[in-house]
């Protein structure tokens, strides 16, 4: 059949490679120059499905309150007039109920740790370089009371098969010898083994440089106005080229990958799509010389922040400000994340060197994505996944390409039925 992917970045893609591999016919249709070059170009690298519980459990609201009007919060909610914010946000409390929240948590792992085994056959299909590392994820703690929830959660998770190790402050070192520079702050930490780490722009432009080897055809630079329906399809998908000529696509099959922006294509044909964009930062550092920067890729629990090793560079990344869709940098939350880092690895790099990115992650309010299809018979979703885009997206490219072709997806997950 032919299959039209709506979206570059890494979710895209990865459709597109999968679509591809079954034997259709693919066009991907972007407004970017190339792959990943949004949402996708510069997140903290973690492969994280040791951090699969969602945002939204029942000790956030209180957080969220105390953080209000901090620039520096690691979750930021500003109250804007804007219906799509607030809906999304009463949801949330919702999900933050403790039997939503071990549903939630449950579907997210179930397509992390999918997602994961699907990545790493790809990887040895192709032999894919992307700075990857295999040397598991640590979460530490600096708060005990927050360490013991960790414990808690932890053995949920290893309930349902991912093996988070339950670590003292000195076996956290021994991990990670640079964290010895910060002993005396760990509270403790929670180590997954089989958790990877690499760069997901790197891997989005070397897998379509392979799709495209396999016959995808990459529509680059071109806008993507509107849907339009008939009946119980999709007629065409109405796109302006680099040129400004106007043109319609249609396909036996559509798969909107447009991250926070799904919602405004998929309103106008009546296609739930409750996502919220939950904007993040990184920045990134090079090493150089210096002899401080960590080789595992770590997890700091009190700043929801990550620590990722991308060859010669650190990547730091984290913290969701819930504003919006502007990309402006907040230099209060820049600085935040350079202060902590230095704080806690003072020989990491050197400060000169600094880049700093903000991205727009693409979030549901229980932080399971969409994924599945629509009342459209032609119509599917692959999009919401939050900060877990880069860890879910191979599973989710594979369930939907199985599911497109009517096979039952080998994974335990709701599709969705929007």
């Amino acid at each position: 059949m032919r299959a039209l992917v709506l979206g570059g970045g890494v979710i895209g893609v990865t459709a597109a490679w999968y679509l591809a591999a079954d034997g259709h016919e693919v066009t991907l249709v972007d407004r970017e120059s190339g792959a990943g070059l949004e949402t996708s170009f510069a997140n903290g690298g973690q492969i994280s499905v040791s951090y699969a519980e969602p945002w939204s459990n029942p000790s956030a609201p209180l957080k969220i309150l105390q953080w209000l009007g901090r620039d520096d919060a690691p979750l930021l909610f500003r109250p804007r007039a804007d219906w799509r914010q607030w809906r999304w946000g009463l949801q949330f409390l919702v999900e933050c109920l403790p039997g939503r929240t071990r549903h939630n948590t449950i579907q997210c792992l179930n397509l992390a740790l999918y997602s994961r085994e699907c990545l790493q056959a790809l990887r040895a299909e192709l032999g894919l370089e992307y700075d990857q590392l295999e040397r598991g994820i640590l979460q530490f703690y600096t708060d005990a009371a927050e360490f013991e929830r960790g414990v808690d959660a932890a053995a949920l998770m290893r309930e349902f098969g991912c093996d988070r190790v339950v670590r003292t402050p000195d076996e956290c070192v021994a991990i990670e010898p640079a964290l010895a520079q910060c002993r005396g702050q760990l509270a403790g930490g929670i180590f997954t083994a089989t958790d990877e780490s690499g760069d997901a722009h790197t891997f989005t432009v070397e897998l379509a440089k392979r799709a495209e080897a396999r016959g995808v055809r990459f529509r680059w630079n071109t806008k993507i106005d509107d849907l339009a329906a008939e009946g119980d399809r999709i007629s065409g998908v109405h796109v302006t080229g680099p040129d400004g000529a106007k043109e319609t696509l249609s396909a036996d099959a559509i798969v909107v990958a447009l991250g926070s922006f799904s919602p405004f294509l998929l309103a106008p044909v009546g296609v739930p799509c409750l996502v919220y964009p939950a904007k993040g930062y990184s920045m990134t550092m090079d090493i150089g010389a210096h002899r401080g920067a960590p080789t595992v890729s770590l997890t700091d629990l009190a700043w929801k922040i990550v620590m990722t090793r991308l060859g010669n560079r650190l990547r730091v990344a984290g913290t969701a400000e819930l504003s919006g869709y502007g990309l402006a940098l907040n230099p209060v939350r820049c600085e935040a994340l350079k202060r902590r880092t230095l704080e806690l690895f003072p020989d990491a790099g050197d400060p000169a060197t600094i880049q700093y990115w903000t991205g727009l992650r693409p979030a549901t309010p229980s932080n399971v994505p969409l994924v599945g299809p629509t009342r459209y018979r032609n119509l599917w979703l692959d999009t919401g996944h939050g900060t877990l885009g880069w860890t879910m997206a191979c599973g989710s490219g594979r369930a939907l390409a199985d599911a497109i072709a009517g096979r039952k997806p080998a994974v335990d997950f709701a599709l969705t039925r929007a």
